[in-house]
């Protein structure tokens, strides 16, 4: 058993700084474990959000020592022994209180996708599709929506683009319904015109903290982007469906039902003042 140092935020979205702990960690434990240490011995009122304790609820996401991680899954010994464990919560969503985030922002996302259409069935009343179709997509149900990859995205962290990007946890759900090809819905103007498809820049920061190792950006956002292209940009896509009469939409959905001279409104951003935790 050896005595280490923590330093964890204490505080919420306005007003809060870094408090100094040290504890007895014994090995086989985790971040989570030492901060439950923490609560039953030195600080009661210690905020943090978790539920399962294995990795597969995405609950206790934090960041510690700058990086996004699962507090569960992050062993002590990972870390020197002489080092100084800090432990923050996520930089990109509101403070609730010390290590617990308001991450509501990313639940209205989902709300703006269109759900699973099923195509109609064949004339022998079944729908079919190929094993390598079902492994395409499956990949993309592995996520526990922990927001990992939300909070290291540059474009909500940094450039304050909630109002124009939902982020790659919910890109990859786009892809996952678009790969689908048993869904009979077309996404494709929603992307470019609504989901912010072309503000990412593919640095894979986000395939990077994914604790379930899903293939986000080459898997889910790249192809995604590669859809936009051909229907918005590749003019030898455009020349053949023009000249074999096929129609595609080029308009989100909100744009058609809008009246018209009417612009939609930007989407109100999750953000707000930030305190001084690390920035």
């Amino acid at each position: 058993m050896a005595k280490r140092t923590f330093k964890i935020w204490r505080g919420n979205e306005t007003d809060g700084n870094f408090e100094s702990y040290s504890t007895d960690v014994s090995e086989g434990m985790v971040v989570l474990d030492v901060l439950h240490q923490l609560q039953a011995e030195q600080t009661p009122d210690l905020a943090i959000r978790w539920n399962c304790k294995a990795g597969k609820c995405g609950s206790c996401s934090m960041e510690i020592n700058g990086r996004p991680r699962l507090a569960c899954m992050t062993r002590m010994n990972s870390f020197e022994p002489d080092t100084t464990v800090t432990v923050q919560p996520l930089k990109t969503f509101p403070v609730i209180k010390d290590l617990v985030c308001d991450v509501s922002w990313n639940y209205e996302q989902n709300k703006r996708i269109p759900p699973f259409k099923p195509k109609p069935k064949g004339k022998d009343g079944r729908l079919r599709m190929y094993q390598e179709d079902v492994d395409r997509v499956q990949e993309f149900r592995k996520c526990i929506e922990c927001f990992l990859c939300q909070d290291v995205c540059h474009v909500l962290r940094d450039r304050g683009a909630k109002d124009r990007f939902i982020g790659p946890r919910f890109m990859i759900r786009v892809a996952g319904l678009e790969m689908n090809p048993l869904d009979d819905d077309d996404r494709v103007p929603e992307l470019k015109h609504e989901y912010g498809s072309g503000l990412c820049n593919i640095t894979r920061c986000c395939t990077e903290v994914c604790p379930e190792h899903i293939g986000i950006t080459d898997n889910g956002i790249i192809p995604l982007k590669e859809r936009v292209v051909d229907r918005y940009y590749d003019p030898l896509a455009m020349i053949g469906r023009k000249l074999m009469g096929i129609k595609v939409r080029t308009k989100p959905r909100s744009s058609e039902t809008e009246p018209r001279g009417s612009r939609p409104q930007p989407r109100g951003s999750a953000t707000g003042p930030r305190g001084s935790r690390g920035e």
